[in-house]
């Protein structure tokens, strides 16, 4: 049978493999400093489709450029899964830092790219061939610094504040979008129209690249993960992993990412360019209305990561799919030309993304056992996000063309009842050590069960 060191030790590893709290904290900052240049850049494209479009594309036809450009995106995501096996295996091999260090290197790089590439009156389709050759790089650093972060920084956290910690991530990744759209509301608020279209949103991606030198110095000071080194040492003595059981595990992630993949990029990344082009708002208005709405879930995310130390992981997921439910078609059904509607419907949906994305990262490396797990997140959650999030642009504005938009919106049902059934088969992991979560087919150790069993216990009596 195929099987896989997993480095484990669980009578030494929690204490020889947590790093002493300045450390801890120095190494927090530093993940999610380039966290949040990550999307800051990733989020950018999104933002500025139209002007992406109009300038890398044959604009003979708008609708069709607009399509080309969202063709393009979904293609970073293709990408992704490429970038999570390559840079999973060099976190799992070198170490999560070195992995992290380089992924940023090519983020910076392809919006250096994306900000220097002639038009497509200049060059023709070798714009678009350029466009795709950068979007694929970013897409390749996206995919690595996923499965990366998400793990280095479920490595580090505190076992009985993982979810909060975990939190953090998130919390970066909408201040990176909530930076991308505010710089998107500057440059329309100082460019004319004609000038924001011919050279202003250039800016944006080069102040990206720019960003990226702070972030890589940060990134150089961080320390290595205790548990990957821990993992290293003893891998000679270590329990092992079956291939059966890291295909689980697999099946896990990806289950578990589809939903929240394809809310992120309709609900966060996508609705104002969806109100712009869609609705005919105003593009200043509706910038103002989604950074509004991005500030809420801001507020909300520590208090979700928070709570899920103290009820669980899966009780807050399963709180979380229903809820989609219950407001998807609400929310679709809010929206027109006005900002104020943007306001009110993606501030909805974006307190109910809070309650899982506040976690999502937690959740994923958690279903990871040590060696395995910067690969196994990276390729899972990267495949998942091209299947269901690098597409959800593309065929929400297809389906919208089409005055169907009410398909795409039962196709989010779907989605969430099949994460319903998904939860009901992944462990509960909140306050249980890194090394001594289950892997599939395996009991929690009775000390580590109970131990989060009494916390959670106590705190909902203290609420009765």
């Amino acid at each position: 049978m195929s099987t896989l060191h997993t480095g484990r030790d669980d009578a030494a590893v929690p204490q020889r493999a947590r790093l002493l709290p300045t450390a801890q904290r120095k190494s927090l900052i530093a993940v999610v400093a380039g966290n949040f240049l990550e999307w800051f850049d990733w989020t950018l494209y999104a933002l500025l489709t139209t002007y992406l479009a109009a300038n890398f594309f044959n604009t003979g036809d708008p609708q069709s450029a607009v399509l080309s450009t969202l063709a393009v995106f979904a293609g970073g995501f293709l990408a992704r899964p490429l970038g999570g096996l390559i840079f999973g295996v060099v976190g799992d091999k070198l170490g999560r830092k070195a992995s992290l260090v380089i992924c940023m290197l090519l983020m910076g790089a392809g919006s250096l790219m994306i900000a220097l590439i002639p038009s497509y009156d200049s060059i023709g389709v070798w714009a678009s061939v350029l466009l795709l050759t950068a979007r694929l790089a970013q897409g390749i650093a996206h995919g690595g610094e996923s499965g990366n972060a998400y793990t280095y920084l479920a490595e580090i956290a505190p076992a009985k504040k993982r979810g909060l910690w975990g939190s953090s991530i998130m919390m970066t990744m909408l201040l990176g979008i909530m930076a991308a759209t505010a710089l998107s509301i500057l440059l329309t608020s100082v460019f004319p129209k004609a000038e924001m279209l011919e050279y202003g949103w250039r800016y944006a991606f080069a102040a990206g690249a720019l960003l990226a030198i702070f972030a890589l110095y940060l990134r150089s000071q961080a320390a290595e993960s205790g548990f990957f080194v821990e993992a290293k040492a003893t891998h000679g003595s270590a329990r092992t992993v079956t291939k059966r059981q890291l295909t689980i595990i697999a099946v896990r992630i990806l289950m578990l990412s589809l939903l929240t993949n394809v809310l992120y990029y309709t609900w966060v990344s996508f609705a104002s360019s969806f109100a712009i082009s869609g609705k005919g708002m105003d593009p200043n208005g509706a910038y103002i209305a989604t950074f509004a709405a991005q500030t809420l879930a801001f507020i909300a995310l520590p208090f979700m990561g928070w709570l899920s130390d103290r009820i669980g992981r899966r009780r807050q997921l399963t709180i979380w799919a229903v809820a989609v439910i219950v407001v998807v078609f609400p929310i679709s059904a809010i929206l027109t030309s006005e900002p104020w509607t943007l306001f009110v419907s993606q501030g909805i949906s974006l307190l109910v993304w809070a309650i899982q994305s506040s976690i999502h990262s937690t959740i994923m490396a958690e279903q990871a056992p040590t060696e395995a797990r910067a690969t196994s997140v990276g390729i899972w959650t990267s495949v998942g996000a091209a299947l269901s999030g690098g597409t959800a642009p593309y065929l929400y504005t297809w389906l919208s063309s089409m005055q169907l938009g009410w398909v795409f919106s039962l196709y989010i049902v779907v989605l969430a009842i099949a994460t319903l059934v998904t939860i009901r088969f992944i462990p509960e992991t909140a306050g249980i050590e890194m090394n001594e979560i289950p892997l599939p087919g395996e009991q929690a150790s009775s000390d580590a069960a109970a131990s989060a069993d009494s916390d959670r216990t106590a705190v909902l009596t203290a609420k009765e």
